[in-house]
């Protein structure tokens, strides 16, 4: 009977110790690495017991989030132990929806049981937590293929906790390395991680096609990449903290001056970080527009807008003849910007969620998908956002609080892969 007990428990210490180093390189930040995160449920379904199915996926979940205790810490100038304190609880939905949906059953319970896991660690409630989502190699795996790819992403991740896994594996394997092949021909443009500042225009030489074979291209067809009428810059800042918070007239003139060398001559649209115009008010509008007059320049930043009950996080478009918010952030952070207790305490402050609004916006005669920070750790927003079948892909974010770990990395991998599973042009803007 020790024997046994011996046996299991090692069984389940060895599962779950794979599991985290599968979170280890699935997660560092490089996007052609995320598709091991599909092996997560092939070892949770060799768990023997609830409890070994709770620390295979507690490791798993707790290693891709490795980040998170020192950012916290960081961003509250607080002790290490409150960032321990939010890492386990941000990992508490994970595990519960892996313990409660574990089986040991028929193959075709199994398959449905993690199809609806998928479902659940997606979309809110618990998808507000959802980062590391296995789904999110979609794009890796079957760049181009669209909804169709991730369906079959889907129906390959439930092959996986059966007895068919092995063939799942293979078929995984077997496109993974066929989309990963520097060869393979593609029309998508796609911004460089490496350029500084970050350029996406069809003139621009970081502008470089990726390789993106198609649902049609067996057939002969190629998949066009969606053409905008504009040219967009999206500028990579390194203010750290001060970014929207210097209040002085003076940083704001050094954005002015960062916008307008990122510009040129040329007619742009010229995307800043999350955050970046720090509070709108009418002063800083009136700056912005009367500066931009006789230019033929449109300024897309983050800003921070008051409201009734607190503030939005919004992204902002001004130009010469004003401002409009084209996007107000749907899943602020949770804790440090989202406090859903002050709606129900009738506490006045922080940022509300919005989870199922605005996912386009429709903007100088195409429509664009925005996401900011967060949101481009989890699966919902951006489906929600692809289901109104966007023409654009921008993401921007504020990393300064991250402490020198690969969250900003992570964030750009996730969006890259959703931009390659929907031959979507993507432009990003990070401050670190």
């Amino acid at each position: 009977m020790r024997r046994e007990s011996w046996i299991s428990a090692s069984h389940a210490l060895g599962l779950s110790s794979l599991s985290g180093a599968i979170a280890v390189f699935a997660w560092n930040g490089d996007a052609i690495s995320l598709p091991l995160a599909l092996i997560f449920p092939l070892i949770w379904s060799r768990a023997k017991t609830r409890l070994a199915a709770a620390l295979i996926s507690a490791s798993y979940i707790l290693v891709a989030s490795r980040a998170l205790p020192l950012s916290v810490a960081e961003y509250f100038k607080a002790d290490v132990l409150l960032g321990l304190g939010v890492w386990i609880a941000s990992a508490f939905s994970f595990v519960l929806v892996h313990i409660l949906l574990w089986r040991q059953a028929a193959d075709w319970r199994r398959a449905l049981c993690y199809a609806l896991i998928m479902a659940l660690t997606g979309f809110p409630p618990f998808g507000i937590t959802g980062f590391a989502h296995p789904l999110t190699a979609a794009g890796i795996v079957f760049p181009g293929w669209g909804w169709f790819g991730l369906f079959a992403t889907v129906i390959l991740a439930c092959c996986l906790v059966t007895r068919h896994c092995w063939m799942a594996a293979l078929v995984l394997g077997a496109f993974w390395l066929w989309s990963s092949a520097p060869n393979l021909s593609s029309k998508i443009h796609m911004v460089s991680t490496k350029a500084s500042p970050e350029i996406l225009s069809p003139a621009s030489s970081e502008a470089r096609p990726l390789s993106l074979p198609t649902a049609g291209s067996a057939a002969g067809q190629t998949a066009l990449p969606k053409a905008w009428p504009k040219a967009w810059k999206g500028v990579e800042l390194h203010m750290g903290m001060s970014l929207g918070r210097d209040l002085s007239l003076r940083h704001q003139s050094e954005l002015l001056a960062i916008v307008e060398m990122a510009a040129g001559r040329d007619k742009y649209f010229i995307l800043l970080p999350e955050g970046a115009l720090g509070l709108w008010t009418p002063a800083r509008e009136r700056f912005w527009t009367q500066s931009l007059e006789s230019r033929a320049l449109t300024v897309i930043a983050g800003a921070t807008v008051i409201n009734a009950d607190g503030y939005d996080n919004v992204i902002l478009a001004l130009n010469e003849n004003g401002s409009r918010v084209i996007y107000r952030q749907r899943m602020p952070v949770p804790i440090s910007m989202w406090r859903p207790w002050h709606a129900w305490t009738g506490q006045p402050g922080g940022t509300p969620a919005r989870f199922f609004e605005n996912p386009v916006v429709e903007f100088d005669g195409i429509t664009v998908a925005p996401l900011i920070c967060y949101e481009q750790l989890l699966l919902w927003p951006v489906l929600h956002s692809m289901a109104y079948d966007p023409d654009l892909l921008i993401v921007i974010g504020n990393g300064w609080w991250t402490a020198g770990a690969k969250i900003v990395a992570v964030q750009r991998a996730s969006a890259t892969a959703w931009a390659r599973l929907f031959s979507m042009p993507l432009v990003m803007s990070f401050n670190i």
